[in-house]
């Protein structure tokens, strides 16, 4: 069958590789910053810069170090120059290069904070920003080393002998249990939003590369699919040549008749050309007599073909039929829902001890499919998380066997994609085994013919 021609094994190496790709892709390509976004910013923050020097200086009218400020801002802007003049903007940034530039802009922030009164600078949360983009777009170890000293830098601020601009011959001062309240402040808000920032950056990155291999999958499963037609096409153009071939060989077998050196050679390359056409003749009748029934299947056909492959295995598989009306819905072949309950179904026998139970239930209205096993069940502390990619769903006393959860999430993508509701629980009070519930309204489980 088409959406099972991956093996228990070959699923699992199949997640591995995607497990290792992503990795892969994630370290070299997905953490290099492009150099323009990183550019941008700066501008955004010299810009920031520029204004609140300038309002301060000239519509509040505080005295501040006018000149140091104004180098500090420059420095900025001259960095940001050289490097738009020394690569194009498309150039793409190591995680080295980003954090150095960020580490450049976090000390280059943290110089005016110390000479415009440190932490009594009600600017100086601001220092958290290039942490924060630090840890939702590059790895982990070099964002580390960037809190530490974005911390480093904090703590420095604090000692500033430099007071706050604020009215002339008025002193604003801060009292040290502040400045600690303040550090303090800036610390913890620093690490929760980097801790943040991380934790969604990262799911979203896994989330991304689960969904690439599910579209990878679903390719598979259109190709296998179309496999029928490119034999017909096969067919259609070695039938020509054959046919030359059939009608040289008659011609050779009439000349060489008398000659027994050649008769017989003449006669097996006769009859192999007759077998190659009835070989082609088979698949041509393949892809056009049975097209329309590998096309359209009535639901209990559907569930069969899912279920077949999972016989073999010394679990019971049983199918029970439930209707409330006459007639089974009959739909167009669909190669995703056929892989994402072929999946459901093939995790359920990993986990039975004994029976698999797949229950069809169809009305005027909904269709819906049950799958039950009697094996331990969904864990309770997981029942929310079932279908997140690369966590595994149950335990198992064979844990080289488990999966990541990467090919329930593939499959719960697919079967929601073709309009399904799914719903994961274990079965009731006193039955040991784990229930996925499967629902589509009939509408879209029950379709004319494609013409």
């Amino acid at each position: 069958m088409a959406t099972r021609d991956m093996s228990g094994d070959e699923m699992a190496t199949s997640e591995s590789g995607v497990i290792a790709l992503s990795d892969a892709v994630r370290s070299r390509s997905s953490r290099r910053m492009r150099l323009q976004t990183l550019v941008r910013l700066r501008w955004l923050a010299v810009a920031g810069q520029t204004a609140t020097v300038v309002i301060v200086a000239l519509v509040l009218q505080f005295p501040l170090p006018l000149m140091e400020a104004a180098i500090l801002i420059a420095a900025l802007a001259v960095a940001n120059l050289s490097l738009s003049a020394w690569f194009p903007a498309t150039h793409r940034l190591g995680p080295r290069s980003v954090i150095a530039l960020l580490g450049f802009d976090l000390l280059q922030m943290a110089s005016l904070l110390f000479i415009t009164g440190g932490l009594a600078n009600p600017f100086a949360p601001l220092i958290c920003v290039p942490v924060i983009i630090s840890f939702a777009s590059q790895p982990l170890r070099h964002s580390i080393m960037l809190i530490v000293f974005a911390l480093i830098c904090t703590t420095t601020i604090a000692f500033s002998p430099f007071d706050v601009p604020w009215y002339a011959g008025q002193t604003l001062e801060t009292q040290p249990v502040m400045q600690i309240g303040v550090w303090c402040a800036i610390a913890s808000m620093m690490m929760f939003a980097a801790f943040y920032a991380y934790r969604v950056s990262s799911e979203a990155a896994l989330l991304a590369d689960a969904l690439a291999a599910t579209e990878l999958v679903l390719e598979r499963e259109k190709h296998l699919s179309q496999l029928d037609g490119l034999a017909a096409a096969a067919a259609h153009e070695l039938g020509t040549p054959l046919a030359t071939i059939s009608v040289v060989a008659k011609e050779m077998l009439r000349d060489l008749r008398e000659d027994d050196r050649f008769r017989e050679d003449v006669l097996l390359l006769r009859s192999q050309s007759e077998r190659c056409r009835d070989i082609l003749r088979r698949l041509t009748s393949l892809s056009t007599e049975s097209e329309e029934h590998m096309r359209r299947l009535p639901l209990s056909s559907l569930i069969e073909e899912v279920i077949a492959p999972h016989r073999q295995f010394g679990i019971d598989v049983e199918l029970v039929e439930k209707s409330d009306i006459a007639g089974e819905p009959v739909g167009n072949r669909n190669p995703a829902i056929l892989y994402g309950l072929g999946n459901l179904v093939e995790n359920a026998v990993d986990y039975a001890r004994e029976k698999v139970t797949v229950t069809t239930e169809h009305t005027a209205s909904r269709v819906a499919i049950t799958i039950e096993d009697d094996g331990p069940g969904y864990a309770p502390d997981i029942l929310a998380h079932i279908g997140e990619p690369y966590m595994t769903t149950r335990s198992r006393e064979d844990e080289s066997a488990g999966g990541l959860g990467l090919g329930l999430f593939i499959a719960k993508t697919l079967l929601e994609r073709s309009g399904a509701s799914l719903k994961f629980g274990n079965r009731d009070a006193g039955k040991a085994g784990a229930r996925i519930r499967i629902e589509w309204p009939r509408s879209l489980m029950d379709r004319p013919a494609i013409k």
